[in-house]
């Protein structure tokens, strides 16, 4: 199976001009992840959600913070973003995602752009419908934060992880999941274009056996639980990679929170399954 297989064309392109507001507004209306950034018939870059979701970090430089609206795609995209041709495999193609921590690839001929291919072609490719495995065979460890955290420690855990994170109740319970795309397309301006702040109280022992009280924490920007999904889709570790796959493709996620008996088990990726193509 090759690139021309399973690659989405036409493709959504903007211009370097253009700015951040219009191309993340346009990934939502199209339900895209990713924009190509052309000069007439040239490539000259990409932007994701990703590189939109780490400028909301509060502590970035000032001009990373300022409106959306005034910034221009230009400064966010990469530039000479790596390309596959029509004929390319779709093992290499996931190889290549995968040794290049990319989503999608732009699918190019003789200079000209004739579509991209991403993840989620892989993911509805009869390649993929092809594959037998259990859930348990695959999945990873969940890497889970508090629903108290800032929105500052969210980001820098999303990044050192490179993942999602789930988000659990003080009991440890399951209480949501955080995306790229959360983080991406979280509303963060109000009205006087700050980033939203509140308090954060827990329920703590102001000595040691003493009784519990809430007690102020810290003032932050919006917490984790402001920015979650949730009710979160799951999955028992013994089920099928291809209910796995079915489910994903119909609640249209990318990840599976593995659950038993109440317990969380561990996390099933689009990217575990990439991994299996690209063997």
């Amino acid at each position: 199976m090759r690139a021309v297989d399973v690659m989405s064309s036409p493709v959504y392109v903007i211009a370097q001009t253009d700015n951040v507001a219009y191309a993340r507004n346009l990934m939502l209306r199209h339900r895209v992840s990713r924009l190509l950034i052309m000069e007439g018939d040239e490539l000259r870059g990409i932007i994701t959600k990703k590189d939109i979701a780490y400028r909301l970090r509060q502590t970035e430089p000032l001009w990373r913070r300022r409106p959306i609206d005034r910034i221009p795609v230009s400064i966010l995209m990469t530039e000479d973003p790596v390309t596959v041709t029509p004929e390319t495999s779709i093992h290499d193609i996931a190889a290549k995602m995968l040794d290049c921590d990319i989503s999608g690839l732009p699918v190019a001929e003789d200079g000209k752009v004739a579509g991209i291919i991403t993840k989620l072609d892989i993911m509805r490719s009869a390649y993929v419908r092809g594959l037998s495995a259990r859930v348990d065979e695959i999945m990873e460890e969940a890497t889970t934060i508090s629903r108290y955290h800032s929105l500052d420690h969210v980001i820098d855990a999303v990044r050192a992880s490179n993942d999602k994170l789930i988000v659990v109740n003080a009991n440890g319970s399951l209480a949501g999941i955080i995306t790229e795309s959360n983080l991406a397309f979280y509303e963060y301006l109000d009205s006087r274009r700050n980033l939203p702040r509140k308090d954060v109280t827990h329920l703590r022992r102001e000595e040691p056996a003493g009784q519990k009280r809430f007690r102020y924490v810290v003032e932050v920007s919006a917490v984790a639980e402001d920015i979650m999904s949730r009710p979160v889709i799951t999955i028992p570790p013994d089920a099928s990679l291809q209910d796995a796959v079915g489910l994903m493709l119909k609640s249209q996620i990318n990840s599976l929170v593995v659950v038993e008996d109440g317990d969380i088990r561990g996390l099933l990726k689009r990217d575990d399954i990439i991994k299996v193509v690209a063997k």
